[in-house]
């Protein structure tokens, strides 16, 4: 009796030539992921990113009245006090409704221009100078409020429960190397917060956006202003790694500067929402070994509106060359590469996109189920993932906190770019050898999760000179 033949899977019509018209009815019906793009309270993402200390504004927004402003889907006020405590309050006074961003700011906390209530940064009640006096209002009463705190030019804020507040995670990065300044920066994304973060596990980009299929040359997109150099611009070969016990996703990015050098190039993310990023200068690849140029959290002010809060890193090591500008950095600007803002004119955009416009142009909030996934997207499937099993409560203890915390030292970071003399592999596959060399790298920065944060360093270079010029 013979097999009969399987029935082939019929073509979606909207993936034939001219299909528009069919697909115009996928793009009615289908919704934007649930778990993953909704920040509101009470939704999946949004309590988890609440469990997590995120940044809500700027020191430097901080002035002599408070500043309004939009965080998970919350309207919030941020001022700091003239005692100098920074306080993060529920917008509308619980009184009557009146927004504190037409508060008066007080020695201590914050008095409400309508009835002269005045808040501490806790939400407790100072004084209701219209109640009769004895009135035991402010006993009964709190304003709501989110512990905050300042560091290195950045307001961040806790929304959580508060019995559950976590320690603020600090990185070697952050502190490391000895005199690193960090310049703090916001950008502005009208568009969902995922699409904005995934950008940056899509290594891929870098060679296209930013390099020379975006316009004629490597040479004009360096003079458009939003090519990260031509080491950038050859396509890498990229590993993705799932790391902090699924906690976190790393990519390796490995490519030849020459017949002789590998530049491999490692950049972590940290659930939910932070990324530390290698050197943006163009003299990356031929830096022996450095770390973090770049710290950014991904912050939805709302469903469909982001806002981009990080440090640039300042020092010899990572930026010799001095390519960096701190003048450049600061309320939605940032001095690495245009195309970061909307500052540019659409006809700018369209001439030499940036990430700006590739990422604010896939729409309010990017419809995955439109989506046509392909091999350069495992790293952003995987983040899904990872986002997915943590929103459900299904990720692992991270492990790789432990020891560092118990020393009580600054947590260890994957990010680096590191350059090796690695001859060409002329009689096989010199991908596969890259490869290789980019597994090497990467067991050798997991290595430093046991080391203390004075010795990372050291120890990685070290054990990167036992591959130098080895690997065949």
């Amino acid at each position: 009796m013979s097999t009969p033949e399987p029935k082939a899977t019929p073509i979606h019509p909207g993936r034939r030539p001219y299909g528009a018209y069919y697909r115009r009815m996928d793009r009615l019906t289908t919704e934007p992921d649930p778990e993953l793009t909704r920040v509101g309270p009470g939704t999946p993402m949004g309590e988890y990113m609440r469990r997590h200390w995120q940044p809500v504004c700027l020191s430097q927004e901080l002035t002599e009245v408070p500043k309004a402003i939009r965080i998970l889907g919350e309207n919030l006020v941020a001022f700091r006090d003239r005692g100098g405590r920074v306080g993060v309050l529920e917008r509308h006074c619980v009184h009557r409704g009146t927004s504190l961003e037409f508060g008066i700011i007080q020695q201590r906390g914050i008095r409400c221009c309508y009835h002269g209530w005045q808040f501490d940064v806790d939400g407790s009640i100072l004084e209701t100078p219209c109640e009769p006096p004895g009135s035991r209002m402010k006993d009964n009463v709190f304003q709501g409020a989110y512990p905050a705190f300042e560091r290195d030019g950045i307001v961040f804020a806790y929304m959580g429960p508060p019995d559950e507040k976590p320690d603020f995670d600090v990185y070697d990065g952050m502190v490391l190397p000895e005199g690193t300044k960090l310049v703090p920066f916001s950008n502005i994304y009208p568009c969902n917060w995922l699409q904005v973060h995934e950008n940056l596990i899509d290594h891929f980009h870098s060679a296209a956006l930013h390099n020379n299929m975006t316009v004629d040359s490597v040479d004009a997109a360096i003079r458009a202003g939003t090519s990260l150099g031509a080491g950038f611009a050859r396509l890498p070969v990229i590993q993705w790694i799932a790391t902090r016990d699924g906690n976190g996703i790393a990519f390796t990015a490995a490519r030849r500067v020459s017949d002789e050098k590998v530049w491999i190039r490692m950049t972590e993310i940290q659930l939910p929402n932070l990324i530390q990023i290698a050197s943006v200068a163009p003299s990356a690849a031929e830096l022996r070994h450095t770390t973090v140029s770049m710290t950014r959290w991904q912050v939805p002010a709302d469903d469909e509106n982001t806002m981009v809060f990080g440090w640039r890193h300042f020092n010899d090591e990572i930026d010799p060359a001095h390519f960096g500008r701190e003048e450049a950095c600061g309320i939605d600007k940032i001095d690495f590469l245009d195309g970061q803002t909307g500052n540019r004119s659409y006809l700018e955009g369209q001439r030499a996109p940036g990430d700006f416009e590739a990422i604010t142009s896939q729409g309010a909030i990017t419809v995955h189920g439109l989506e046509t996934p392909a091999r350069s997207d495992v790293g952003v499937y995987m983040c899904r993932n990872l986002l997915r099993q943590a929103v459900r409560g299904n990720a692992a203890h991270d492990s790789t906190r432990d020891a560092a915390r118990r020393r009580g030292e600054p947590l260890p970071v994957y990010t680096s770019d590191s350059v090796l003399n690695i001859p060409r592999r002329v009689d096989g596959d010199d991908d596969e050898l890259l490869a290789e060399v980019a597994a090497k790298v990467f067991a050798i920065m997991k290595e430093c999760d046991q080391v203390p944060s004075a010795e990372r360093k050291a120890h990685a270079k070290r054990k990167l000179d036992e591959i130098d010029g080895g690997v065949r």
